[in-house]
């Protein structure tokens, strides 16, 4: 009897420690999730080197300067990867689905490459984005993009109204799936309200 009573108390003991294990890795996935501004936060402003397909911009790349447009800042990790490489040509691709041809939509490509890396990036694959050097990780930790130990931002997306504000994030924007590209579609021109 008093072994049985042990082994129920064991049991229960187990289940209640796994109970709150659970808790606590579900609070950790979506603290995880929850990285970096959010849906209606005012969209942190900053300030970087630029680099377009025709070459280092020579003047800086600043959010605020694009107020009254849409802008869609995507954060990845390094230029000529395999998964970055898909998410621009992609972007190159569907650009007039996708952001209005660019009319009264910017996109902002972000990584921690050096602007002359990203310069002939874009010119050897004729990427119609504008392209932002966060050396340091300084716009990434802004945002929760910035991972520490590999020093790259990690695949994180948003999109900005006029007004400033966010209105969609992708944490992560997944590069290889066809339906993050029709969500990032749809959230653009809800955003800039065109049909």
């Amino acid at each position: 009897m008093l072994h049985r009573n042990a082994t129920v108390a064991a049991t229960i003991l187990t289940i209640a420690i796994s109970a709150v294990g659970a808790q606590t890795s579900a609070a950790s996935a979506v603290a995880q999730q929850e990285t970096g501004p959010r849906v209606g936060d005012t969209a942190p402003d900053f300030t970087l080197a630029g680099a377009t397909k025709d070459g280092v911009t020579g003047m800086t790349v600043t959010l605020s300067k694009f107020r009254g447009q849409t802008v869609v800042v995507a954060f990845f990790p390094k230029a000529r990867t395999n998964g970055c490489t898909a998410q621009m040509t992609n972007y190159r691709d569907q650009y007039s689905t996708l952001f209005n041809g660019g009319r009264g939509v910017q996109v902002i490509a972000i990584s921690t490459d050096p602007d002359t890396a990203l310069a002939s990036w874009a010119k050897e694959a004729n990427f119609p984005v504008l392209f932002a050097s966060d050396i340091k990780g300084d716009v990434g930790k802004l945002y929760g993009a910035y991972i520490e130990k590999q020093k790259v931002d990690n695949r994180l997306l948003f999109v900005v109204g006029p007004d400033g504000k966010i209105t969609y994030t992708a944490k992560p924007f997944k590069a290889f799936v066809a339906e993050s590209y029709a969500e990032l579609g749809v959230a653009v021109k809800k955003t800039t309200g065109s049909k």
